[in-house]
C-alpha cells in the first residue's frame, strides 16, 4: 500500500498565519479523530491560604498576606466539539501594606465546535497571565505579589475553519480575529537616567488563508496545490501596522512510501509602518499618563519595512507511521533565507515530543494569538504551586506546550522573530510531567524619524526552560512541582541581561471527600542588569481547599 501524504500544511499555514503554526500537529492527532464518546469534566473549587514571603537579598524583609481564590478546571470531548479551560480568580489581602492588596485573574482556554460535520468548525482560545516587566522590556511570569513592575496580559482569538473536498480536490480555508492587551505599570523600573520602555498596549489581528490541492495519486502522480493568505496586525502604540499578503503554488513529489519532497513558489507583499509621537516645543516626545508615548495622528504614516517579490521554499515531508511526522523547509522570504518546520513523535500513547522552528514578522499580539491557536484542545494547565498563577505551560494527550518564549518581551515595536521551541510530555500512571525549552531571536523594526527609530535593527535574544510535575500519591494525597529558568540578552542601551530562576512545590492531603489541606514552598531569583539591585525571595503557604 502506498502511503498518501496530506498537503504541505505547514508551508501554507506558516505564511498565512505568520507565526510558528503546526507546532501541535502531533503524531497522536489522528488517533483522536472519530471519537464518538462524549466526556465532560467540571471541577470548581475555592481556597483560603496564609502566605509568608521572606526577602533573602538585597534586604531581609518578611511579609504575610491572606490569599482567597476561586477557580474551575473543565474539559469536554466529543465527536463534534472539544475544549478545555483552567480559570482562577485570586484576592490577596495584606496586613497594613496596601501594596500587597490585589485582584488577579489567570488562566487559559482553547476549544472548538462543529457547525457542519466534517466541513466547518469554529475555534477559539484565551489567556490571562501576570508578568513582571523589566527595564529592558523583558517579561518573566509569576511575579511576587506587590511587585511594582507587575503587568497583566490578556489575549483571545476566534474564527472559523473550513475543510472539505470537491472530487479529488481538497479545500481548506480559515479566518481568525485576535485581540491582545498588556496592562503594565505606569513606569517600568529602569536604570536612572535611561529612556522609558515603550511597553505594548493592545493590538487587533486579522488572519485569513486558503489552500486547494490534490494528493499524490489523486489523480496525478504528484500532488498540486495553490494557496494564499492575508495578515494584518494593528498595534495601538504609535499606530504601528503589519500587513502581509501572499499567493503561492506548491507541488508534492512522493519519493517512497514514507517520504515526499515538497516545494512552492509565489509572490508576497509585506509592509510595516507607524506614526511618530507627539513632541513638545523642544522636540521631546511626550509620554502619556500610562507611561507610553502619545501617538501623533496628524502626521502621515511612515514606512519602517517593506519587501515584495518572489518567495520560494523547498523541503521534505517524512511520515513513517501515524506516531511520527516531520516537515522541514528552507527558502527565501523577507529578502533573506528562511527556515521553518515541525517534528512530532509519540513513541507510545503516554508520551510525545514536539519541536517547531519558525520565522515570522509580527507584533507581540500576533505572536501570542498564534501561540494560543497552537495549544491542544485537551490539556491540564500547569500552575505555580504556591501562588496559583498560570506558568505558561499545559500538558495533555498531544504533549506539553509552553508559551514562555512568546511572553518573554512586551516591547511595543514590531519585530522579526526566529526561534525554536521544543517540548516533551509524559503520563506515567498517576504522574503527569513535562518540560519545555526554547530560543527566540527578535530583531525589532521601526521607522526612521520616529521616536522608535533607535529600536530599528536592535536584537533581543531569549532562552527559556520550564518544567512541571503533578502526581497523585494514593487516594488522599498529591504533589505538584514547577521550575523555570529564563535569560534575556537585550541589545538596547542600558538594558543588558535579565536572568530569572525559580521553583515551587506543593503537597495536598485530603481531610474529607471534598476538603483538603495544602502546604507549599517556593524560591525565586531575579538578576537584572537594568535593575538597581538583584532580588531573591523564599515563600511558604498553608491553606485549605474545597472542591465542589
Amino acid at each position: 500500500m502506498t502511503r498518501t501524504f496530506l498537503a504541505p500544511a505547514c508551508a501554507i499555514a506558516a505564511l498565512a498565519l505568520a507565526a510558528p503554526v503546526c507546532a501541535q500537529q502531533t503524531a497522536t492527532e489522528e488517533a483522536s479523530q472519530g471519537r464518538g464518546d462524549r466526556r465532560v469534566s467540571i471541577d470548581p473549587y475555592i481556597e483560603a491560604s496564609q502566605v509568608l514571603v521572606a526577602e533573602l537579598s538585597p534586604g531581609d524583609d518578611t511579609v504575610t498576606y491572606t490569599q482567597l481564590a476561586a477557580g474551575v478546571d473543565a474539559s469536554v470531548t466529543g465527536r463534534n466539539n472539544g475544549g478545555a479551560v483552567s480559570l482562577r480568580y485570586e484576592r490577596n489581602i495584606g496586613y497594613g501594606d496596601e501594596t500587597l492588596d490585589s485582584d488577579t485573574l489567570s488562566g487559559v482556554a482553547r476549544g472548538y465546535a462543529t457547525i457542519v460535520p466534517r466541513a466547518l468548525t469554529v475555534e477559539g482560545g484565551a489567556l490571562a497571565a501576570r508578568t513582571r516587566v523589566d527595564g529592558n522590556g523583558g517579561a518573566t511570569l509569576n511575579p511576587l505579589v506587590g511587585d511594582d513592575s507587575e503587568s497583566r496580559i490578556y489575549s483571545a482569538y476566534a474564527g472559523p475553519n473550513l475543510h472539505t473536498r470537491a472530487g479529488d480536490v481538497e479545500i481548506n480555508a480559515n479566518y481568525r480575529m485576535g485581540y491582545t492587551r498588556v496592562e503594565a505599570p505606569d513606569a517600568v523600573v529602569v536604570t536612572p537616567g535611561a529612556a522609558p520602555v515603550d511597553v505594548f498596549d493592545e493590538s487587533v489581528v486579522h488572519a485569513a488563508g486558503f489552500h486547494v490541492g490534490t494528493r499524490p495519486g489523486e489523480p496525478l502522480p504528484v500532488g498540486l496545490g495553490v494557496g494564499g493568505g492575508w495578515v494584518q496586525e494593528d498595534v495601538s502604540n504609535l499606530d504601528q501596522r503589519v500587513q502581509d499578503r501572499f499567493v503561492r503554488a506548491d507541488v508534492q513529489v512522493p519519493v517512497s512510501r514514507d517520504l515526499a519532497l515538497v516545494g512552492g513558489v509565489g509572490y508576497e507583499d509585506v509592509e510595516v509602518s507607524s506614526r511618530d509621537a507627539v513632541r513638545d516645543a523642544d522636540g521631546i516626545p511626550i509620554v502619556g499618563s500610562d507611561g507610553r508615548f502619545v501617538t501623533d495622528d496628524s502626521v502621515p504614516r511612515r514606512i519602517a519595512y517593506e519587501a515584495n517579490g518572489l518567495i520560494w521554499d523547498v523541503g521534505v515531508m517524512w511520515r513513517p507511521s501515524t506516531r511520527t511526522a516531520l516537515e522541514a523547509h528552507v527558502g527565501r522570504r523577507y529578502d533573506s533565507t528562511t527556515y521553518y518546520g515541525t517534528f512530532a513523535w509519540a513513541p507510545n500513547s503516554r508520551s510525545s515530543v514536539n519541536v517547531a522552528v519558525y520565522d515570522t514578522i509580527s507584533g507581540f499580539g500576533g505572536l501570542l494569538n498564534t501561540a494560543l491557536a497552537n495549544l491542544p484542545t485537551q490539556f491540564t494547565a500547569a500552575r505555580n504551586a504556591l501562588s496559583g498563577d498560570f506558568t505558561g505551560c499545559v500538558g495533555g494527550e498531544e504533549g506539553a506546550s509552553c508559551l514562555a518564549g512568546v511572553l518573554g518581551s512586551v516591547r511595543s515595536a514590531v519585530f522579526r522573530s526566529r526561534g525554536v521551541a521544543a517540548s516533551y510530555g509524559v503520563q506515567l500512571g498517576r504522574i503527569n510531567t513535562g518540560v519545555g525549552a526554547g530560543y527566540q531571536r527578535r530583531k525589532f523594526i521601526a521607522a526612521p524619524g520616529t521616536v522608535l527609530a533607535s529600536a530599528d535593527g536592535v536584537v533581543d535574544e531569549a532562552y527559556w526552560v520550564s518544567y512541571y510535575l503533578s502526581a497523585q500519591l494514593g487516594r488522599d494525597a498529591g504533589f505538584d512541582a514547577n521550575a523555570y529558568a529564563s535569560r534575556i540578552d537585550s541589545g538596547f542601551v542600558d538594558s543588558g541581561e535579565v536572568l530569572a530562576l525559580g521553583a515551587s512545590a506543593a503537597y495536598r492531603r485530603a481531610i474529607t471527600d471534598r476538603l483538603s489541606a495544602r502546604a507549599a514552598v517556593a524560591i525565586d531569583h531575579l538578576d537584572s542588569d537594568a535593575a538597581i539591585e538583584n532580588y531573591t525571595s523564599a515563600s511558604a503557604l498553608l491553606g485549605l481547599r474545597y472542591d465542589f
